[in-house]
């Protein structure tokens, strides 16, 4: 699979797969390692209690998004991961996991049922897990109840499902395989490539942009407390307050606007996802879109494909995988914003 991504101009405008092996297979070529800093036991709180490990676990699990990620890397390939239906291609992994387990040379994780989002227990506690590492996912009581149960213990979402900064998923993963500091080192310099990727586009700083993406004849907005948003401000442009002002206080992280209101959404790009080429062409064509006068200028950075979609959610991977492929579409849009 390959990125694609289409900067727009004026004149441009015209099932379950199983991957892996058994429970024998998996349990020493996937074991964590032990690092020099960890000290056991550890304690976890999260919105379900707390979860206390009490030695470095040798065969992980993770659920969820980004947990993976910060798995693979922190060193360890796990022993069960989430499917990823959407962006993932037919091998059901992200490429940029699928690249770090080869890397690591570790037997393939087996994939747990991610298709309807809910956690395949008996699947995953074949697995032997020592532990759940589930801290940005819909893990529900039940889920968590049921895995525990079987004495696995579980690392649930600290406050909210799906709320967990990416930073925050890389730190906590970090504490519990008793790679504390690595972790941190490892944010910091994630942290050091975006910047520099910024520092390396001036033209970025100070831009405006909007997040808007389209579905079914219903317009959201990403607001900055998206992490996506947030990764985009981090480069250097800035969520004018046009954008700000629709929040209708439905989610902390998005908002829906009518097309009455597309047009007030005043921001020098406009950067936006969609699945294939015929949506994108189609939202840049639309009535309504076109209301928007970044879009009519034609000062779009338009993504194209579930692959691209997923990739510009900030991981432990997929920054690094993406962040070059993102700015050089972002400088072209905004070369088109200046002109």
């Amino acid at each position: 699979m390959k990125l694609h991504i289409t900067a727009v101009t004026v004149a441009a405008i015209a099932s379950l797969a199983l991957a892996g092996c058994s429970t024998s297979d998996t349990a020493n070529d996937n074991a964590a390692t032990p690092a020099a800093e960890g000290s056991f036991p550890v304690t976890v709180d999260h919105m379900y209690g707390e979860t206390t490990v009490d030695a470095l676990p040798e065969r992980v699990a993770t659920w969820g998004f980004g947990t993976t990620d910060a798995v693979l890397a922190l060193g360890v390939v796990p022993v069960a991961i989430p499917s990823a239906e959407y962006g993932g291609g037919d091998d059901l992994m992200y490429p940029w996991v699928s690249d770090a387990i080869e890397d690591l040379g570790g037997q393939t994780p087996v994939l747990l049922d991610n298709s309807a989002y809910e956690l395949p227990v008996e699947q995953l506690l074949a697995t032997d897990p020592d532990v759940l590492m589930a801290p940005h996912s819909g893990l529900t009581q039940a889920e968590y109840d049921a895995v525990t149960a079987a004495g696995v213990p579980v690392v649930a979402p600290p406050e909210e499902l799906w709320s967990t900064p990416w930073r925050d998923v890389i730190t906590t993963t970090g504490d519990v395989l008793g790679r504390a500091d690595e972790a941190r080192d490892l944010v910091a310099d994630l942290d050091r490539q975006v910047t520099d990727a910024g520092d390396q586009h001036p033209e970025f700083d100070g831009r405006s942009i909007a997040y808007v993406s389209e579905a079914a004849d219903v317009y959201y907005l990403l607001l900055p407390t998206d992490p996506r948003v947030e990764l985009l401000e981090n480069l250097g442009f800035t969520t004018p307050e046009s954008v700000t002002s629709l929040s209708n206080g439905e989610s902390p992280f998005s908002t829906t606007v009518s097309a009455e209101n597309i047009s007030t959404i005043d921001a020098d790009v406009v950067f936006t996802q969609v699945d294939t080429d015929q949506a994108l062409q189609e939202f840049l064509n639309s009535d309504v879109s076109r209301q928007i006068p970044a879009v009519a200028k034609g000062a779009v950075a338009g993504f194209v494909g579930q692959e691209a979609g997923s990739a510009i959610g900030p991981t432990a991977l997929s920054i690094p995988f993406f962040l070059p492929t993102l700015v050089d579409g972002l400088a072209d849009a905004t070369e088109v914003a200046g002109s």
